[in-house]
């Protein structure tokens, strides 16, 4: 206890004498910008709304806590040349140093933004506190009275807009008794704009729209008078209503180079096609099938033109792998004063055939080996962009640990996967347009695997079928119609069925080591309130996702064994063509949620259940279907699969470190700390349970009246290396509260730490969740 009392009192003393030489390079007569707060006296005057307009930002804190680049910066001497003071000046941050005409100026901003919430007689006071050489700087805001909208009124000319608005009223954003926002007149201008670009006004923006506002004499209401400009093409031509353009005719132009053709009469064609009244340009040869083409379309000939539509065509050739680039022009055609327009839509082809090789270093436990991949791609099979991949990969690992009876030591692994993926809804009886709707990729798989271990041999072999679409941009769903998979072991050795399989009655191993056939369906559910990229840079933005995932197996076997009159085996199991079957269902729950505390530090919650339950054909669930828990992604205080179940401490044997339910809680606390690094406190909770009792599991069932006690409860801190495309993370967790121990100093090592025992290490690629 000492020792770490010592620990502590040495980082108090470091801590101290850094913050002693904050001002180190602060000049006589300047102060440090230390700290900046705005206060209001009005809850509908956010500080966090005024902080954009602050010009000067005190030096950055890693957690809110500590001006860590600004001690490391500190920490150079005044030599400037010298290589150690550059470096240490390079990674660290100089101080801020107060400048009062950026904070005059960011007063001057926030009074112009207050007066724009409709507080139009509201102001900011800028004040200063100083201590020593460090500066507090404190905006205090005063809103007054605000004023309120009391009558509104539209002058629109153009009697077709003027229906269209009115048809379109309960979706408009401003009301009567509202404040005289700005910022909410300013997106209603761009509401009814886009609103109108959707319904054929091509050449409508939001600059033709603009407001009137009258106070009420000795009042704070105000007469609000939204006015709708008649279009003008030059500034001396007469005003006239705006015209509503439809599409007059589509083209296509297959091989549009971007860097080479700088408009419709430089694209370099030779030959063209029509299908279906399209005209299809293309040089030398077509690459994808017309039907391709036309059915991504969103919008046809006769349509009036519809911005979402356009954007909805861009989406649907976004998925088409077979090409690059998209781009959709726009001209009006050239007879008299007409209000069509022809659309070309512009194809950049992509690089159609790739092979990628790939060569790996593993580590399972501590025993090293190798492994190497060959991969060819097709993104344009049959030329409708379907995309082909056939993958081989081979392994080889030396085993370290293994007793005596096995006649090698070595692990050897050959695995072939294919795959092709249509960018369409492949199914029958459903009907084009409702295809066209959904929107959904076809994916159809085929996998083998080949294992050879001292112990045993071990064939996989599946086939999948599914569909994949994205809704609303933030919506991600995934049907597995089919998935068979096939596990075979040819050959088991005596030593190994001797000691495990046999010993014990080992119900968990018999079953995962005899030959089983899963066939299963599914449906999974993905939401991110982001939307776009689920990528989760939780710094960036407030957001929180869901997912949802079920599935179920065996059901439809189990139907025709009954119907056939099947006998089952010597395990009670109905088997097909000799092969026991699996049947289970199996639900997960997961619920993330990011917070933004400034633009550098955010709050990250995350809780996820799952639930898997065998029966009628099952006594156990196969093990890939098993839940674990420990690891990179879950209770970070113990090694992968190294907790649970419930209160069960382990026997070294990874398939008896398995369960049916599962729980995991976490919080993170993270922040932006130098150049692509962050950090991270985390605190995590969970543990797993089985449904049935197993001998060799004991105390791992499941009970209502027990399972909160045996919630296994880690801390700990991460470091992230933030690549853009993906993100490195190092985290560091402590076990602070054991489910093992039902009592003592071993079930709260939060309190009796020791390091050798309670620490577990992590790398991984992404963030935990």
């Amino acid at each position: 206890m000492r020792k770490y009392l010592f620990y502590v009192l040495t980082s108090v003393v470091m801590l101290s004498l850094a913050s002693c030489s904050a001002t180190k390079f602060v000049p006589e007569g300047a102060y440090l910008l230390d700290e900046i707060k705005i206060r209001t006296d009005n809850k509908d005057i956010k500080p966090s709304s005024l902080r954009m307009y602050v010009r000067q930002s005190p030096n950055t804190k890693w957690f809110s806590l500590i001006k860590t680049q600004l001690y490391i910066y500190n920490l150079s001497g005044r030599d400037s040349t010298r290589w150690g003071n550059r470096f240490l000046r390079k990674i660290g941050d100089a101080p801020v140093i107060y400048n009062m005409d950026e904070a005059r100026k960011a007063q001057e901003e926030m009074v112009k933004a207050v007066h724009n919430m409709g507080f139009m007689g509201g102001s900011v006071h800028c004040s200063t506190k100083t201590k020593k050489k460090k500066l507090k700087l404190y905006y205090d805001v005063t809103a007054g009275k605000p004023y309120i909208v009391n009558s509104l009124t539209y002058d629109i000319h153009d009697p077709q807009i003027a229906t269209y608005l009115q048809n379109d009223s309960l979706r408009s954003l401003l009301k009567k008794g509202m404040l005289l926002d700005v910022n909410v007149l300013d997106a209603e201008r761009q509401r009814i704009a886009d609103y109108l670009l959707r319904n054929g006004y091509y050449k409508f923006n939001k600059d033709y729209i603009g407001y009137t506002a009258d106070t009420v004499s000795n009042t704070y209401l105000v007469d609000l008078t939204l006015h709708l400009n008649l279009h003008k093409a030059h500034v001396n031509d007469s005003a006239k209503v705006h015209k509503q353009y439809t599409i007059n005719k589509i083209s296509f132009v297959t091989d549009y180079d971007v860097l080479q053709s700088s408009g419709l009469s430089s694209i370099n064609i030779n030959d063209s096609v029509h299908y279906k009244n399209y005209p299809i340009y293309y040089r030398d040869k077509l690459y994808l099938r017309p039907k391709v083409l036309t059915e991504s379309l969103s919008f046809a000939p006769g349509d009036l033109y519809n911005e979402r539509r356009v954007q909805q065509t861009y989406s649907n050739f976004g998925r088409l792998s077979a090409l690059k680039y998209t781009n959709i022009r726009f001209v009006e055609t050239q007879v008299g004063d007409s209000t069509k327009l022809n659309g070309y839509i512009m194809l950049t082809k992509s690089k159609h055939k790739s092979v990628t090789f790939e060569v790996e270093g593993t580590n399972s436990a501590g025993d090293l080996g190798a492994a190497a991949s060959v991969s060819f791609q097709n993104r344009n099979l049959f030329r409708g962009s379907e995309t082909f991949m056939i993958k081989f990969r081979g392994a080889y690992e030396v085993i370290s640990g293994l007793q005596a009876g096995y006649s090698n030591n070595n692990y050897t692994e050959y695995g072939v996967e294919s795959s092709i993926n249509f960018p369409n809804f492949l199914f029958p009886f459903l009907s084009s347009d409702y295809k066209r709707k959904i929107r959904a990729t076809t994916e159809l798989g085929v996998q083998y695997n080949y294992q050879l271990r001292p112990e045993f041999s071990r064939t996989m072999a599946s086939a999948s079928w599914s569909y994949k679409w994205t809704s609303r941009q933030k919506v991600q769903h995934r049907i597995d119609l089919i998935d068979i998979a096939f596990l075979y072991l040819p050959w088991k050795s005596k030593r190994f069925e001797e000691d495990y399989i046999n010993k014990g009655q080992n119900n968990i191993f018999r079953y995962n080591y005899q030959n089983r056939l899963i066939i299963r369906m599914g449906y999974n559910y993905n939401y991110n309130s982001a939307g776009g990229s689920l990528l989760n840079n939780t710094i960036a933005s407030n957001s929180y996702s869901v997912r949802f995932n079920i599935e179920s197996a065996g059901n439809i076997m189990y139907a025709i064994s009954k119907a056939a009159g099947i006998h089952q085996n010597s395990d009670g199991e109905y088997a097909i063509l000799g092969i026991p079957y699996a049947q289970y269902l199996k639900g997960e729950f997961d619920f993330a949620k990011n917070i933004r505390i400034d633009y550098r530090n955010s709050f990250a919650f995350h809780a996820g259940v799952g639930i898997a339950v065998p029966y009628a054909n099952a006594k156990t669930i196969p093990f890939e279907k098993q839940y674990f828990s420990g690891g990179a992604n879950s209770v970070r205080g113990w090694g992968v699969r190294d907790l649970g179940p419930g209160n069960f401490a382990g026997d070294g044997n990874l398939l008896n470190q398995s369960g049916d339910i599962k729980f995991d809680a976490s919080i993170e606390y993270r922040s932006r700390l130098f150049w692509k690094f962050q950090g991270a406190a985390f605190v995590d909770a969970g543990n797993i349970w089985t449904i049935r009792s197993y001998a060799n599991q004991p105390g791992g069932v499941f009970k209502f009246n027990k399972f909160y006690k045996q919630i296994a409860v880690a801390y700990g801190l991460g470091l992230r290396l933030d690549l853009d495309f993906f993100i490195l993370r190092f985290d560091g967790g402590m076990k602070a509260i054991n489910p093992v121990y039902e009592s003592g100093r071993d079930r709260y090592p939060i309190a009796y730490p020791k390091f050798s025992r309670d620490f577990a290490f992590h790398f991984a690629v992404g963030y935990p969740f």
